[in-house]
């Protein structure tokens, strides 16, 4: 028991508790503090824990590749005028209303985040979009974090697009296709429950005479369709892999030649991840035009100096994450719920599923470490397969956004702190989402109880 509570002491205690001396609510020490005690605790040799490190950082090598080329492909959206034709576009959509704003801006995560299939990408490649226009309605940074954490992440399991969900039906052995009916509702009613708890955010505001469009619909995009070519060719590849299973890096020659060598290379096989490859492609496509072109050092350095924070707080996760499993901590996590009986099988299971979402910020790490034994512990209280499937798909949601580690959240704050040049607490982000996060818990422990 010593080796899973000291960790996570140590890692709460100094996310937590600010009034820390030179440690106190600074993640990265936070991270790799309880990473060297679960080491130190489970009796990993100096080799051994060399070898989690990089087996962490490898596991998280996706999300670190997404967040450096999903800032680098932000940059060059900027310089091409994507972000003035997208916004000009959004308001016109919903006319003088802050609170139409927030809808459409909503609307547009959820559905960014169920094309591309992952909270994390929706929030690289759609949140940066909307920052200053959120800014410019005078709402708190954190606040812009909140928006847009919850938007990509209710996006990530909004049917029909649904890993979330694919993920626990196949965990479960169960026909996803009722199971996504059901979420369909209750993601959908998630999404309003956010829409309407962040109105308040903009209670009192006027829109400001700056963001009440000048022209239609029509009218922008006829001008400035072309902006939107990147965005267009990444949500094309996305949504051919996704949709119809054509993977155009494994299908087309030019690119498996590249791809594949690079997948057996630990961390770097990162880049193969099919939104990392896809978002390459597409600042490719950005370096076409000479708006971008012309300012190739400019996208680069500042692509990389808005996102250093960022990936430097994922490699301390990873290296945490890989200890944790080499340790053995995971499993034992795990472990715990098989001493459980009867209704605390349902709820020991849902805590530790939170547990391992929060700690690596992921629904499909917590999902495949849980659900593979949980799974059969349920069906055999006789808990419908559809109900089990279901449940662990919302807590696991849940849990992937909980303070004090979400990764999500971190991408998030690093893209708004680079762009406004102002500091982002993604704790503070974390506890503003926490009400939409105990909602999806609340729905899964729900039906799990029926």
């Amino acid at each position: 028991m010593i080796e899973i509570v000291v960790p996570l002491v140590l890692l709460f205690a100094i996310a937590l508790v600010k009034k820390i001396p030179w440690i106190g609510g600074e993640i990265r020490v936070a991270l790799l503090v309880a990473a060297v005690s679960s080491a130190v605790i489970s009796g990993l040799n100096p080799g051994e824990t060399l070898l989690a490190f990089i087996d962490g950082i490898d596991r998280l090598s996706w999300v670190i590749m997404l967040s450096i080329f999903g800032s680098l492909y932000a940059e060059a959206q900027v310089k091409l005028g994507a972000m003035d034709t997208t916004l000009n576009t959004l308001r016109a959509s919903f006319g003088n209303s802050p609170r139409g704003l927030i809808i459409a801006i909503f609307i547009t995560l959820i559905i960014g985040g169920s094309f591309l299939g992952d909270a994390i990408a929706a929030a690289t490649v759609i949140g940066f979009l909307v920052i200053h226009s959120l800014t410019e309605l005078k709402i708190k940074p954190e606040q812009i974090g909140m928006i847009i954490l919850l938007g990509a992440s209710i996006g990530s399991i909004m049917p029909p697009i649904t890993q979330g969900v694919y993920l626990s039906a196949s965990l479960v052995g169960v026909e996803p296709n009722p199971v996504m009916q059901m979420a369909f509702i209750t993601v959908t009613i998630g999404a309003i429950f956010a829409i309407l708890e962040s109105f308040r955010f903009v209670r009192g505001n006027k829109m400001p005479s700056e963001l009440i469009p000048q022209q239609s619909v029509l009218q922008i995009l006829k001008e400035r369709w072309n902006t939107l070519i990147p965005l267009f060719v990444l949500i094309v590849i996305v949504m051919a892999n996704t949709l119809f299973d054509y993977n155009i890096f494994t299908e087309f020659a030019f690119f498996a030649v590249i791809t594949e060598p690079l997948m057996d290379i630990p961390i770097l096989q990162g880049i193969t991840f099919q939104v990392v490859s896809a978002i390459i492609i597409a600042i490719f496509v950005s370096f076409l035009f000479p708006s971008v072109r012309q300012e190739t050092k400019g996208v680069l350095k500042n692509g990389l100096e808005k996102v250093n924070k960022t990936v430097q707080i994922q490699i301390a996760a990873g290296i945490m994450v890989g200890v944790f499993y080499a340790s053995g901590l995971v499993d034992k996590v795990a472990l715990m719920t098989e001493s459980l009986a009867s209704s605390m099988v349902k709820a020991g299971g849902a805590f530790a599923m939170v547990v391992i979402g929060m700690l690596t910020g992921s629904q499909t790490t917590a999902q495949s470490v849980i659900m593979t034994f949980l799974g059969p512990m349920l069906e055999n209280l006789n808990t419908d397969p559809t109900l089990i499937a279901l449940g662990a798909s919302h807590i696991a949601a849940a849990g992937q956004n909980m303070p004090p580690v979400g990764l999500t959240a971190f991408v998030v704050c690093g893209l708004i702190g680079g762009i406004l040049n102002q500091k982002v607490d993604p704790l503070k982000v974390m506890f503003l989402a926490l009400p939409n996060s105990l909602y999806f818990l609340a729905i899964g422990l729900l039906v799990w109880f029926i």
